[in-house]
């Protein structure tokens, strides 16, 4: 199976570009705009980018000769020539990898984020065996869909990795190490590997796929096992010294709180992540809660009253939390990321009062992804075309 050229594209969507714009840049709002817009002629791209058709031309010859776009169907005009549209080449593909400390999703999706097809692989504690299986799975993806051509592997982490030393340097809530998968899954596989923090994942799916532009800051926070941040300015991540910036998952929350896995206590985590959900339930109904987080939000869908509590409970701490971000990075928007988003009409508002509850200025508008549960896949494209890690 051939490997495609490698190429990578830059996020912000700019509707407009002058000759004196890097052809780099041209090609990546070509690109952006074919991807956000398809199908499309060209005649509507020289119209959409402000740039000459002859200019579009040459682009998007290129890219059809690498394989990134293809002619698709024809219009029809009352007269003059029928245009053609053209359209992603949907045979491209990247395989998706989301790491949880249980268990991981394999996935096969397309230059679109589509997911094709995926499978949830169970972790064991073995790291060996583990890896082992996750290569498993994805050699068997790649073999069910020989049809389609792969340009990598995007890896979304539950904490921080070095991709230069290829090893995690900071995941307090995975307790199953997963030092050398990148050079691994690259040696069984051949493809190029890239790997991340969730948040920062996430953010940058949030630019390739979701409504923000690029041209604005943002903040995601991830809400899952513990909580995570991916902060976009400027046209790109926010990395920080070791790519530590945005652990605001474990700045206190509470004084001489509970136990966090990073060794402190009272961590914003601890009060505002999923398993803070399951705990309030437990100690609300003097029950046992269930394995799954997800569950639970849709107990509280289903009315179930100390469901609904608990998650109110949690929502408050997560709100404050967010009050913390907007004060620190007065980013123009927040996206929340996790299973809370599925009930976004029962837990968003009271998240929402918490954010601008005392704010020192106009709060940032406040939302849930829109790829819902999907986006942790779904930022496996963005990890592998996202010119920031080429």
């Amino acid at each position: 199976m051939p490997t495609p050229p490698t190429h990578a594209f830059t996020f912000t969507r700019k509707l407009s570009a002058s000759n004196k714009t890097p052809r780099q840049i041209n090609r990546s709002l070509v690109f952006n705009l074919i991807r956000t817009r398809q199908p499309i002629s060209r005649a509507d791209l020289a119209r959409v980018s402000g740039l000459q058709r002859s200019t579009i031309s040459l682009i998007v010859e290129d890219l059809i000769r690498e394989r990134w776009v293809l002619d698709g169907s024809t219009g029809r005009l009352p007269r003059g020539r029928h245009p053609t549209f053209l359209e992603l080449n949907q045979q491209r593909a990247v395989i998706a990898l989301d790491i949880h400390p249980a268990q991981t999703t394999v996935a096969v999706t397309d230059l679109g984020g589509k997911i094709v097809a995926q499978n949830v692989v169970t972790l064991p504690n073995d790291a060996n065996k583990g890896l082992t299986q996750i290569i498993a799975a994805i050699r068997k993806l790649i073999a069910n869909h020989s049809d389609k051509s792969f340009d990598g592997v995007g890896i979304s982490l539950p904490g921080r990795a070095d991709r230069h030393l290829q090893k995690l340097i900071f995941a307090p809530n995975l307790n199953w190490p997963l030092q050398s998968i990148k050079s691994k899954i690259h040696r069984a596989t051949g493809l190029r590997v890239e790997m991340d923090n969730v948040a920062n994942a996430c953010a940058l799916s949030e630019v390739w796929f979701g409504d923000s532009d690029g041209l604005e800051d943002i903040v995601v926070v991830n809400v899952s096992e513990g909580i995570g941040t991916g902060i976009f300015s400027n046209g790109r991540l926010l990395r920080g010294a070791n790519g530590m910036a945005g652990e605001f998952g474990h700045i206190e929350m509470v004084h001489d709180g509970r136990q966090c896995g990073c060794g402190g206590r009272g961590c914003w985590e601890t009060v505002a992540s999923n398993s803070a959900g399951l705990r309030y339930y437990e100690e609300i109904s003097g029950k046992r809660a269930p394995a799954m987080f997800a569950a639970l939000v849709k107990m509280a869908q289903a009315e179930d009253q100390d469901a609904v509590t608990a998650l109110e409970k949690m929502s408050v701490f997560l709100g404050r939390g967010l009050r913390m971000i907007a004060s620190a990075l007065a980013p123009s928007e927040i996206i929340i990321v996790g299973d809370i988003t599925s009930a976004w009409h029962m837990f968003g508002p009271k998240i929402e009062a918490e954010l601008k509850h005392n704010a020192f200025s106009k709060a940032p508008r406040l939302r849930p992804s829109f790829e819902g549960n999907t986006a942790r896949l779904r930022s496996a494209v963005a990890l592998v075309m996202n010119q920031d890690l080429a």
